[in-house]
């Protein structure tokens, strides 16, 4: 990583409150070149809080693009942080016209030249397009990463129209901790406490909303940008990771944007900016390649961007499994149009007599974490003791080429129930000489929702029917020697909440049965692609204190013999504990738990909790919150409890507990 200490201009920042038109007033930090000149201005817009959670993250890319010539400008979202009013939904209509808003103030400001860009990774990738979406005027171009087009089908609630149960209750659980966290006095003022206690009246677990939306119905629809590609004017970079849930964004939007004002770039990465230089790399200079971006839309600057490749993309060489690669080995391709005339779609056909498969429930505690960030314990390890809780089908790698792929690949599977629900989870995995198996990528599929994801239609019980159903994109080259396995499974926990009855499992027919790869084409050009190496503004120097005892690791699975039940604890990795520059001690710990037993659906639990502190000394200032979240589950439906504990000093000023039951209509 290179520091950078010297930039075309000077800098300075300062924050400043943004008026909306209800009198709310969001937060903000604006890094401006020192110039008399007015300059475009960059935009993040999130709710995970300016003055301290990402401010080292910050610190690292908003002064960057200052020192190059452009107004940065970090946003906190209403209702959190600093910013007034209250927490809403994730990206709800208010959250997006305060966003507009917030784009037309800076291109008013005199030292804006009214020309506007917008970035973000995750939810401020999310909010970018949607804004994009609503087509303010000011708004010339976006840098959207890690972030998904779909929040129905390719978000952190459902995955193939099934209760995505590890990040529908983590994330709702995270948020409940975000949102109750209270504004800080050193940037808040005396009004601080009235402001924290108001906007802890309004706290709601999202997860009451987002179980209670189990298909695709206008509220997932809302925020969606694939609903209508067309309403999106400005240019967009779209970017992600191989190991990263929502890349497959990445691919319909090169597939459904203007190719004169999209390009898109897909790594090796994990859920991470390109150049953190975290877990897998290789890092890439990913600020200077947005600079080019916005030199380009923002500045009428004819670098060459537009002459790039539509889309970048990193094609993995074979590698053995492991839960953490400091980098992968591989190469990065070019693709002029996408899909590309170069991949070709090739089937594998199943071959054997039909095959009945029950997996066990605890199937999928070697799947890895959701949202992978870099740490140790995030990809999956090898996956033999998965294949043999599955179906697998193989088929060798010969002659002297490998067998080289990128896109999507896809399964029809030709299944027999006899329960009216279930689901099925097809698994890609590269199977070395020595039997040592690495996962590729994956796919799910609710089987009530084959007919698409706004319905929930039960299967007729005793009936074969071809289901057809696509896997995450990847960019992966398995070498001659080995073999190319699906897995194919009736069970998936903690990913995927299973539904009474789906212990029965199916029976699968290889006789309709097939897999397809994208094959890449060998002749394909590449014509060498190259990135500068990664680079950053001077870090905040944010001081992480040494303790005495041991840290949590980061996954383990328990498993009760005499009660067969088996358990993944979790710890997340957020933060812990940290001071700042300006006196701020923050200290954070998490924990989720995902249990089952083997032959029991309904004895599916996730529980998480969070303890959160915020401490100024100087100031006498000393606030926590504790939250407790849990779901549980029954033949009719899911019961969440939530409790949200918070503190300042000794006394407790706010305490709630909810207790719901949310049935289940399809998830």
């Amino acid at each position: 990583m290179i520091i950078r200490t010297a930039f075309p201009y000077e800098t300075t920042h300062e924050d400043v409150r943004i008026p909306m038109a209800d009198g709310v007033e969001l937060y903000a930090r604006v890094w401006r070149p020192v110039t008399d000149e007015p300059v475009p201005a960059l935009l993040e817009y999130l709710p995970y809080r300016l003055t301290d959670w990402t401010a080292p993250r910050d610190w690292q890319r908003h002064p960057w693009y200052a020192g190059h010539g452009y107004a940065s400008v970090r946003v906190d979202v209403r209702g959190h942080g600093c910013s007034g009013g209250r927490p809403g939904d994730e990206y709800d209509a208010r959250e997006l016209a305060d966003g507009v808003a917030v784009v037309e103030w800076l291109a008013a400001q005199p030292w804006c030249t009214g020309a506007v860009g917008m970035f973000g990774i995750s939810w401020g990738g999310f909010n970018s397009l949607q804004i994009a979406a609503l087509a303010p005027e000011a708004l010339k171009a976006v840098v959207t990463v890690c972030s998904t087009d779909d929040r129905f089908d390719n978000d952190a609630h459902y995955m193939g129209g099934s209760v995505l149960a590890v990040d529908m209750h983590a994330w709702a659980a995270a948020m409940l901790a975000c949102a109750s966290r209270p504004p800080d006095p050193l940037f808040a003022g005396e009004g601080w406490r009235r402001q924290w206690l108001d906007r802890l009246e309004s706290v709601e677990p999202l997860i009451h909303t987002w179980l209670s939306h189990q298909t695709r119905d206008d509220y997932w629809r809302h925020g969606s940008v694939c609903e209508d590609y067309t309403a999106i004017g400005a240019a967009v970079l779209a970017v992600g990771g191989w190991h990263d849930p929502y890349r497959d964004t990445v691919l319909r939007l090169v597939e459904h944007l203007p190719s004169g004002r999209v390009r898109g770039l897909i790594g090796p990465w994990s859920h991470q900016y390109p150049d953190r230089g975290l877990p897998p790399g290789p890092a890439i200079g990913f600020l200077q390649e947005t600079l080019r971006w916005w030199d380009h839309w923002l500045r009428g600057t004819d670098n060459g961007v537009m002459d790039e490749p539509l889309l970048r993309a990193w094609i993995s060489d074979s590698h053995p499994p492991a839960t953490v690669y400091e980098e992968l080995p591989g190469r990065w391709v070019g693709e002029k149009a996408w899909p590309s005339a170069s991949v070709i779609p090739v089937p594998y056909v199943f071959q054997g007599a039909p095959v009945d498969v029950a997996s066990p429930q605890h199937t999928g505690m070697d799947a890895g974490r959701f949202f992978p960030f870099g740490n140790d314990a995030d990809l999956p390890p090898d996956q033999r003791e998965e294949d043999a809780k599955s179906a697998c089908f193989e088929f060798p790698v010969g002659g002297g080429e490998p067998v080289e792929i990128l896109g999507r690949p896809s399964v029809t599977l030709r299944l027999r129930l006899d329960v009216p629900y279930g689901q099925v989870v097809a698994r890609l995995c590269d199977v070395a000489p020595d039997g040592r198996s690495t996962l590729v990528t994956r796919g799910a599929l609710n089987l009530s929702a084959r007919q698409g994801r706004d319905r929930a239609v039960p299967w007729p019980v005793g009936s074969y029917e071809d289901v057809t159903f696509e896997l995450n994109g990847i960019g992966h080259a398995f070498p001659p020697g080995h073999r190319i396995r699906l897995a194919v499974s009736s069970a998936y926990w903690p990913w995927i909440w299973p539904r009474a009855g789906s212990e029965a499992g199916w029976t699968l027919d290889p006789a309709g049965s097939a897999l397809t790869l994208p094959v890449r084409a060998a002749s394909a050009v590449d014509g060498g692609i190259v990135f500068e190496p990664p680079e950053q503004a001077p870090p905040l120097g944010v001081a992480f204190p040494a303790t005495l005892d041991e840290p949590r690791p980061e996954r383990v699975v328990v498993r009760d013999v005499a009660r067969g039940t088996w358990r993944l604890e979790v710890d997340p990795r957020y933060g812990g504990t940290r001071v700042y520059p300006d006196g701020l001690e923050y200290g954070e710990d998490a924990e989720e738990v995902y249990e089952i037993q083997d032959a029991d659906a309904l004895s599916a639990r996730t529980f998480s909790r969070w303890r959160i502190r915020l401490h100024r000394p100087e100031l006498g200032w000393d606030a926590r919150v504790e939250t407790r979240s849990e779901i549980r589950c029954d033949e009719g439906g899911f019961l969440t409890s939530n409790e949200v504990v918070c503190r300042e000093g000794d006394e407790v000023v706010f305490h709630r507990t909810w207790e719901r039951r949310l049935p289940r209509a399809a998830g």
